[in-house]
C-alpha cells in the first residue's frame, strides 16, 4: 500500500496565504491585526521559535510587537507586562513562549492573560469552551491535526480515532476536536493497558506521547491514518524523528505525515489564525 505522506508545509502555506488575504481586508476596513510575544530569557530553541513566529507574522501581513526579557525575571515582572498587554487595545494576541524560566510560575502567568488574547489558547476559559463544544480559539497543534486530515480527505465522522497521550497542550484538546468531528475517540497513555491493541483499533491515530519511533507498525491497523505530533531527537543521529516508526509504519497506512515537515509547520499556521480569528471576536 502505498500511504498519502500528507505534506504539512504545503497545507500550512496554504493557510498562510487565506489568513493574508483576510488580513489585507481587516487592514482595508482600517484595522490592524497585532500579535505580541514574550520571551524571557535566551534558551536557543525558544528564540527560534519566536523568530519564525515573527517571519509568519510578516507573511501574512500581522504586525508583531516582541518583548525580550532577562532571564532573572521574576512571576511579578512578568504579569505587570501581560497586564499591560491586556489593556491595550492595539494588541489582539498575546503569547508567552514556553518554556519559562524555573522561577517563574508558569501557570499563574498563562492564567493571567485575557482568554480574548490567548492566542494559543492554553486559558482555563477557553479550555472549558472547547470542553463544551463552543471554542473560540483552540490550542495551535491540535487545531492544525484537524486541518491536516480534513485538507487530506480523511474521514473523521463515525471513524474511530485513538490518542495517543494525555497533555493538556495536544492530547486533550485533540480528543474534544475529533469528538465535535463525531468521531469515536479514545485516549491512550502510559497506564493503559494492552496499548498495542487499543491503538490497533483506530482508523485514525495521533500520536503524541513524546517518545521517539514508539509508535510501530504492530500498533497500526492496515488502512489508518497516522498522524505524528513528535518532535524528538534521535540519540545516535542528531536528526529530528516523530513518535512513529516512520519507515515502519508507512506500508501499513493509508495517509501518515513526516518529521519534520508534517504537523510542526501547522502550528505556526494555527498561530496566526487564532490571532486573526481574536481580532473579529473583539471587534463584535
Amino acid at each position: 500500500m502505498e500511504p498519502t505522506i500528507i505534506d504539512g508545509k504545503a497545507i500550512a502555506a496554504q493557510i498562510k496565504e487565506e489568513v493574508r488575504l483576510e488580513v489585507e481586508k481587516e487592514r482595508a476596513a482600517g484595522r490592524e491585526v497585532t500579535l505580541a510575544v514574550i520571551l524571557v530569557g535566551d534558551d536557543p530553541a525558544s528564540a527560534v521559535y519566536v523568530r519564525n513566529k515573527k517571519k509568519a507574522c510578516e507573511t501574512v501581513g500581522i504586525r508583531s510587537l516582541s518583548l525580550e526579557l532577562p532571564a532573572d525575571t521574576d512571576t511579578e515582572t512578568l504579569l505587570s507586562h501581560v497586564r499591560e498587554l491586556n489593556d491595550r487595545k492595539d494588541v489582539d494576541g498575546i503569547l508567552v513562549q514556553l518554556p519559562l524560566p524555573a522561577q517563574i510560575d508558569e501557570q499563574k502567568v498563562l492564567r493571567a492573560i485575557d482568554p480574548m488574547k490567548d492566542v494559543d489558547g492554553f486559558h482555563p476559559v477557553n479550555v472549558g469552551l472547547l470542553a463544551i463544544g463552543e471554542p473560540q480559539v483552540v490550542s495551535c497543534t491540535p487545531a492544525g491535526v484537524i486541518e491536516l486530515l480534513v485538507r487530506s480527505g480523511v474521514e473523521i465522522a463515525g471513524k474511530e480515532a485513538v490518542v495517543v497521550g494525555r497533555s493538556n497542550i495536544v492530547g486533550k484538546p485533540m480528543a474534544h476536536l475529533l469528538l465535535q468531528r463525531n468521531a469515536t475517540v479514545t485516549i491512550a497513555h502510559s497506564r493503559t493497558k494492552d496499548l498495542k491493541e487499543v491503538v490497533k483499533r483506530a482508523d485514525i491515530v495521533v500520536a503524541a506521547v513524546g517518545k521517539p519511533r514508539m509508535i510501530t507498525s504492530e500498533y497500526i491497523k492496515e488502512g489508518a491514518a497516522v498522524i505524528d505530533v513528535g518532535i524528538n531527537r534521535d540519540a545516535e543521529t542528531g536528526k529530528l524523528c516523530g513518535d512513529v516508526d516512520f519507515d515502519d509504519v508507512a506500508p501499513v497506512c493509508s495517509a501518515i505525515t513526516p518529521v519534520p515537515g508534517g504537523v510542526g509547520p501547522m502550528t505556526i499556521a494555527m498561530l496566526m489564525k487564532n490571532c486573526l480569528e481574536l481580532s473579529r471576536i473583539r471587534q463584535r
